[in-house]
């Protein structure tokens, strides 16, 4: 293989060398497809090569290839599947190598369908001298020469590089450090690195050339180190990308990305200024429109309707707030960095418009807050008061009932003339009556119906003894009824209302209580069964009385009260009996499961509550010590904020068992110190020190990088801003500040113009280092 410029004739011997090496031919594989793909990759990661024998087969990547490089179209490309489509599409890649100049020995396109991995490296490698190496020029030394000469010039003041060639003497690493420090000493410290850490060096000027320089790794450090000598076309190829990527066009470029970056600056910091304006008003408007939502402490003054305005409070909570927590957050983060952006742009300090000030809107937003705490605890106590009335109410209505049911026909007995009918004291009156009769015996004709009268006298006696004894015995059994019945009636009364007696109960230990009392009473009902037969027997005993005698007993004069009374009554109570058990049992079920949610809640809220905690006071420590890069804070702190973002589902739970809770009717929790309103609280702190943080270590980095301070001087500054900001404020009084700077080597007179000067630069110093305005 050769061509007319003649520039690879003398590297002939070791190509067939390297063509027949099988360690050359992997180190040539791994660099040509890392080259190709550097290229490729311009058009998108679909069009990248993973395997370069095989990829490049059916011509059409190849053709690509050479687009993006030349910058030049090729004809139209067969889009057939056939062997001959794809001949034609390598023929026309060939073709087109042929047209720059390069004559190809050798290499058909037969070869590149088949997939000759010799012939394809061949072809990659012709690629790369024609369009990266050939145009190189040093010193009237062109192509290889050229490119070797501009290594050697720029690694000659480093100490243990000694450029001859492009295979051993890149071995240590040391020669593309120097290449990489020569032109950007801000990427690596070459003076700390040994030629006894080959592997180490390899490995750091390679991944400096690629996050840095946007130059992919195309050689394995590993294969550089343990070959005897690295493949040099290899080594060519990527020394190439290094000399393309520091080349003298590269000073023109950058100055027209300094102007544009000028120009994009400013543009990101009116965006800035509208973003921020835009923020400040619609967060202001919202919160003007929320507070008096919040203040309204009015209801219906229904169980229900105060129900669904805490189910509005959650929603907000839930959907509305959140969003708007973020935008504030990112309205003070934009405030920030365009101040700091505006400083070192020599740009004067922006000044938002009335009313619209960062402290403007932190006054509005705590007003927020103490209008929702202050909403949360009325419609929490509301709904106290108004289970309690409800409670009540249900109670008084249960009474009334018993009341209207023991009133019912008391009225028309108490008006009632029964009192007027026989009685014993009117058969005791018959009877004295039958004795005058009796002495009375002024009539002979009675003395002579004496017999028969005295035969009927008798009979009557008799009949009117017996009849006085039933009567008696009956007026026994009333009184004995009478007795009995007044009290176990008050028994059952008062059975009946404990029996339907409205509670309010919090605990399991409560409904134990009542479930204990329930026993305790039900462990009396067989007494109280005695009682109700024995009552029942005295009604049974007056009825068979007068049946056998003929006689109709009275009615009771000693009460008001039937044995159908008591028997009704006392069914009554028996049927309340397992309904007042189902009713306890329900209401254990009812805290158990209440002490469920309050474990529940308590067991995640001890968990969050701890790790919110703990996220805090990690945060806050982050950079104190000042023994941390600004990277590494930046690093930590980013790293925080991914946390948070995957622990929120954890928030989420909490928020739902909360919610279950509030349902409940829980408004107490021995099982935890948190609350729902402390971690929410919490949380948002989180959220924000976050967000601040990560934006004030932004802005530190940007100072620094513009200001060329030093690494070390940013953490003196820090420590000793820190040591002075005895209250945590993140700001600096003049005293203090004075005293910040003497502390730091600063001599500070007493003038006004140096305390104006002072002032000015105290302003920028609490910009610059705490993110403050």
């Amino acid at each position: 293989m050769e061509d007319e410029y003649g520039y690879m004739e003398e590297e002939e011997e070791w190509d067939r060398e390297g063509l027949l090496d099988p360690a050359w031919e992997k180190q040539q594989k791994k660099t040509f497809t890392a080259w190709c793909n550097s290229h490729l990759r311009k058009t998108g990661p679909q069009n990248q090569i993973e395997n370069i024998e095989e990829d490049f087969r059916n011509g059409l990547k190849l053709m690509l290839l050479l687009e993006v490089i030349s910058g030049e179209h090729l004809p139209k490309p067969d889009r057939g599947k056939m062997r001959f489509h794809k001949i034609a599409n390598v023929n026309k890649a060939l073709d087109f190598i042929a047209s720059k100049g390069v004559k190809l020995v050798s290499i058909g396109a037969e070869e590149i369908v088949d997939g000759n991995v010799k012939m394809t490296l061949g072809m990659i490698w012709t690629i790369i001298l024609r369009f990266a190496i050939q145009d190189i020029t040093v010193e009237e030394l062109t192509a290889k020469e050229g490119l070797l000469l501009w290594c050697q010039r720029k690694t000659a003041p480093y100490k243990n590089v000694n450029v001859q060639n492009f295979h051993l003497s890149w071995k240590d690493g040391l020669a593309f450090c120097a290449l990489i420090h020569r032109h950007r000493p801000e990427l690596l410290d070459y003076y700390k690195l040994s030629r006894e850490n080959p592997l180490e060096n390899l490995n750091t000027a390679f991944d400096i050339a690629e996050k840095h320089l946007d130059i992919p790794r195309m050689l394995d450090p590993e294969d550089m180190v343990n070959s005897a000598k690295p493949d040099e076309r290899s080594v060519m190829a990527y020394v190439s990308s290094y000399y393309h990527a520091f080349s003298g066009a590269q000073q023109a470029e950058t100055a027209a990305n300094r102007i544009c970056k000028v120009l994009k600056v400013n543009q990101e910091n009116e965006r800035l200024m509208e973003e921020y304006e835009r923020l400040a008003s619609d967060l202001l408007e919202w919160i003007r429109r929320t507070r008096p939502w919040l203040e309204n402490r009015t209801t219906d003054n229904t169980l229900p309707g105060t129900q669904r305005r805490l189910e509005e409070f959650r929603d907000y909570r839930r959907k509305q707030k959140p969003p708007k927590l973020e935008e504030k957050a990112k309205l003070e983060n934009s405030f920030n960095t365009l101040q700091t952006r505006l400083r070192l742009s020599n740009r004067p300090a922006y000044l938002p418009t009335e009313g619209k000030m960062v402290s403007d809107i932190a006054n509005a937003w705590k007003g927020l807050e103490t209008a929702e705490k202050g909403f949360e605890e009325w419609l929490l106590s509301e709904l106290q008061r108004l289970e309690r009335l409800d409670h009540l109410a249900q109670k008084f209505r249960h009474k009334c009932e018993i009341h209207e049911e023991w009133a019912a026909g008391k009225e028309d007995m108490l008006q009632s003339g029964d009192f007027k009918r026989c009685r014993l004291n009117e058969l005791k009156a018959m009877k004295k009556k039958h004795e005058a009769f009796e002495i009375n015996s002024r009539c002979q004709k009675i003395c002579d119906q004496w017999d028969v009268l005295g035969q009927l006298t008798t009979k009557r006696r008799d009949g009117l003894e017996e009849a006085e004894r039933i009567l008696e015995r009956i007026d026994q059994l009333h009184l004995e009824f009478a007795k009995r019945a007044a009290p176990f009636n008050n028994w059952m009364d008062g059975a009946k209302e404990d029996l339907l007696d409205m509670f309010i109960v919090h605990t399991t230990e409560e409904v134990q209580g009542l479930i204990d009392a329930h026993e305790q009473f039900k462990a009396t009902l067989g007494e109280a069964e005695g009682e109700y037969q024995t009552i029942v027997g005295l009604v049974t005993e007056v009825q068979r009385l007068g049946q056998q005698f003929g006689i109709t007993p009275p009615d009771n004069p000693y009460t008001t009260l039937h044995a159908q009374d008591i028997t009704n009554k006392w069914g009554e109570v028996k049927q309340l009996v397992p309904h007042r058990d189902s009713t306890l049992q329900q209401e254990m079920m009812r805290q158990q499961n209440n002490e469920r949610l309050r474990r529940q809640f308590a067991a995640k809220a001890n968990v969050v509550g701890q790790w919110v905690e703990n996220q805090l006071d990690a945060v806050a420590s982050i950079g104190v010590t000042g023994r941390s890069s600004l990277e590494d804070q930046l690093k930590k702190l980013q790293q925080f904020d991914k946390a948070v973002i995957a622990y929120k589902p954890n928030m989420e739970e909490l928020e739902k068992y909360n919610q279950e809770v509030q349902e409940a009717m829980i408004f107490e929790n021995r099982y935890t110190q948190f609350t729902m309103e402390t971690l929410r609280v919490g949380w948002e702190q989180l959220l924000t020190a976050i967000a601040r943080n990560i934006n004030e270590v932004e802005n530190q980095i940007l100072t620094r990088d513009s200001k060329g301070i030093s690494e070390a001087q940013m953490t003196e500054f820090k420590m000793s801003f820190n040591h002075f900001d005895k209250n945590r404020t993140k700001r600096l009084e003049p005293k203090e500040f004075k005293a910040c700077l003497i502390s730091l080597g600063y001599k500070i007179r007493d003038d006004k113009q140096v305390g104006r000067s002072a002032i000015a630069l105290m302003v920028n110093f609490n910009q610059g280092w705490a993110g403050s305005t």
